[in-house]
């Protein structure tokens, strides 16, 4: 289905998503070659929803991970139903059972995955949140698409699963996970690019109104913000943006209105403050 990286661009145009070559390049690569894929970036730019795309062009079911810190095992991979288990004890009486068996295993994402490889795509997403300990669990699995249960030996996957991880880079990752998956940087689109993403993600909002978020947001990012906004907080303030100038409020004041869909903190927002309506001038020019 994915024959070369620009089928992979059209498809994720057929699913509202703009990929730029480097990234097409990547997916297509991780998908043909059996590896993880290992997406870095600032928060916002479009990790997740490449995933998501992912899943989409190819029919399967996404199946996302949420890291976060002291993520274990049992989150993760698997875990035992003890109360399934207890219970079955106490109902087979003098008689044996086996409490290994697989109705009392319960699976989590990544045992999920292996089980139904062709069915599926494995976002770990954030994996940066995670610890070491957590990263030094997905080795085996990212090596060998494999995990180990003490009770009952390696779970293998019967083909190589597609297996999507994100980073927004708040730590550095080690570099054993790092050599088992293709990387790829998304950075922020430039201006065109923003543009463009606008227009498919948003609603019913002007092309000269994308580009002049587009532009303005693409500014706003050049400051000392504490949380620089991402493409999706871009759309959000093209879409409120248009819907005060159809209630009544002449640009740039639309703009201003709406900054709070944008900028999502308040030292940002007076750091922005002086400056905002300069901003959006010089991009509607």
């Amino acid at each position: 289905m994915l024959d070369t990286p620009e089928t992979v661009t059209e498809l994720f145009e057929d699913v509202a998503y703009i990929a730029d070559d480097g990234l097409a390049t990547a997916v297509f690569l991780a998908v043909q070659l059996g590896k993880p894929l290992l997406l870095e970036g600032a928060p916002g730019v479009g990790k997740t929803e490449a995933a998501k795309a992912v899943a989409d062009i190819l029919g399967r079911q996404l199946i996302r991970l949420q890291c976060y810190e002291g993520i274990d095992a049992q989150h993760a991979l698997y875990e035992w139903n003890y109360q399934r288990q207890l219970l079955a004890i106490r109902q087979a009486g003098e008689g044996e059972v086996d409490i290994y068996d697989d109705r009392f295993l319960i699976a989590r994402p990544l045992l999920r995955s292996l089980q139904a490889p062709e069915d599926t795509v494995l976002l770990i997403d954030e994996i940066d949140r995670s610890d070491h300990e957590f990263e030094a669990l997905l080795l085996e699995y990212l090596s060998d698409f494999q995990i180990s249960i003490p009770e009952r030996g390696t779970i293998t996957a019967a083909s190589r699963p597609i297996v999507i991880l994100t980073s927004n880079r708040t730590r550095e990752l080690a570099e054993a996970l790092r050599r088992r998956c293709i990387y790829h940087w998304i950075a922020y689109p430039d201006p065109s690019l923003e543009a463009a993403i606008i227009m498919l993600r948003a609603g019913n909002v002007a092309e000269r109104t994308a580009r002049a978020v587009a532009n303005a947001v693409g500014a706003i990012r050049t400051r000392p913000l504490a949380k620089p906004p991402g493409i999706s907080e871009a759309v959000e303030w093209a879409n409120a943006a248009t819907v005060l100038e159809k209630g009544g409020s002449p640009w740039p004041e639309a703009f201003r209105r709406a900054i709070g869909v944008l900028i999502k903190d308040e030292e940002d927002l007076a750091t922005m403050a002086p400056e905002l309506d300069a901003i959006v001038e010089e991009a509607m020019a």
